[in-house]
């Protein structure tokens, strides 16, 4: 079998970034379903069979991590898979899938005093808030890369970190989490209500809170007394917090312009997530991001690319006439042939197709490595078959 060879595209070289040793985080992004959990997963995996101690985490709602690394849950907490090291009994690999809640939690409890922070964490509107707030889920996950590279570097745990992205509709959405939620909790309308919390007993604070009286009676009627009680107690609890928020918003974003980041995009030789893919190596690009290259999923590989469609699709159609309505022994065997030829067709067309994709975006890219990796006959569902996927990504496109 061979893959189509993309046009004029460096090579992607997975192994030399893996061995890396100034490389200690990999961030697999891309469009949803394109296959970033299991590239994340084949690449944690490879790593630590190649001496590295690994850490991949995971945002992937399916939990099919959990089932290929053979463990039966995954949750906030990294998990060891056992048996995995190299050769000479270096490395390991752990693995861990973002509970969303509990991260939001530990950076409360990170920035408060233990009273405040119970309030906080009590609070129907944080709940809420923590629960379901948009873009909160991507910024967890790069809250929880932080955490675990500050881990990493302090108790040396883990000498690489391997994130796999939120499925999100936009592969962006993560990059601007961060900010978002910060601009959110640093806002006008939260600022606004914190104000007699943060001005009480001084005389611009009298004067705020009598405008504050009027301004919540119209909320009143707007969102009810309750909501608007739950709202203002939680302002007035986290106020304090307004600068964690803030700072660890731009630790994170530094984290990921930081030369010993890797990003990786995985996209599938489809229209849309080529597309997708094209947006995040500019964005890349535009905010200074460490672009590895593009790791494209499931190609179509051809059987024997000399004998071309047209010819399959020719004797799949005079087999077919051949055979007529028969019910002999060799019309039978003609048109299984038949099919199989139907078959070879329909795979080069597909071929062609996601050839001529993938060579215009290494056309309008023509600096962004590439790896592909083969359709397999089925998913991934074991160790073995996450290693096959390591070792098809490592080599020669």
């Amino acid at each position: 079998m061979t893959r189509p060879t993309f046009a004029k595209a460096p090579h992607l070289d997975v192994d030399s970034i893996l061995a890396d040793p100034s490389i200690h985080i990999v961030v697999c992004t891309g469009a949803g379903g394109v296959g970033k959990t299991t590239t994340a997963a084949a690449l944690g995996l490879r790593a630590a069979e190649m001496g590295r101690n690994v850490c991949v985490l995971t945002i992937d709602p399916a939990k099919r991590l959990a089932q290929a690394m053979g463990l039966s849950s995954l949750d906030n907490t990294p998990r060891m898979v056992p048996g995995i090291c190299a050769p000479d009994g270096s490395g390991s690999l752990f693995a861990m899938m973002l509970d969303m809640k509990r991260t939001f939690d530990e950076v409360v409890e990170s920035h408060a005093d233990p009273v405040r922070a119970q309030q906080i964490l009590t609070n129907p509107f944080y709940q809420a808030l923590s629960s379901s707030f948009a873009g909160t889920q991507e910024y967890m996950a790069m809250e929880k890369l932080g955490q675990l590279r500050v881990r990493a570097q302090a108790e040396g745990t883990w000498d690489l970190i391997v994130v796999d992205t939120p499925p999100s509709r936009n592969a962006l959405d993560f990059l601007d989490a961060p900010a978002r939620l910060g601009s959110f909790l640093d806002g006008r309308f939260i600022r606004i209500l914190t104000v007699p919390a943060r001005g009480a007993g001084k005389g611009i604070g009298r004067l705020a809170a009598m405008g504050f009286g009027f301004f919540t009676n119209v909320l009143n009627k707007i969102l009810g007394a309750q909501v608007l009680a739950d709202l203002g107690t939680f302002v007035a609890a986290i106020d304090t917090t307004f600068g964690g928020f803030r700072e660890r918003a731009d630790e994170t974003y530094a984290l990921l312009k930081d030369p010993g980041t890797s990003f990786v995009v995985v996209a599938a030789p489809e229209r849309d997530a080529l597309r997708e893919a094209a947006y995040f190596v500019e964005r890349l690009r535009t905010d200074d991001m460490p672009l590895s290259g593009l790791v494209l999923n499931r190609v179509q590989d051809v059987i024997d690319p000399e004998f071309t469609s047209e010819q399959a699709a020719s004797g799949a159609q005079l087999l077919t006439e051949l055979a007529g309505d028969a019910d002999t022994k060799n019309a039978q065997e003609a048109r299984l042939t038949a099919a199989l030829l139907t078959l070879h067709a329909q795979r080069m067309n597909l071929a062609a197709r996601q050839r001529h994709l993938a060579d215009r975006f290494t056309a309008a890219h023509p600096g962004v490595a590439v790896s592909s990796v083969p359709a397999l006959a089925e998913d991934v569902h074991d160790l073995d078959g996450l290693r096959t996927i390591g070792s098809l990504l490592a080599r020669a496109r």
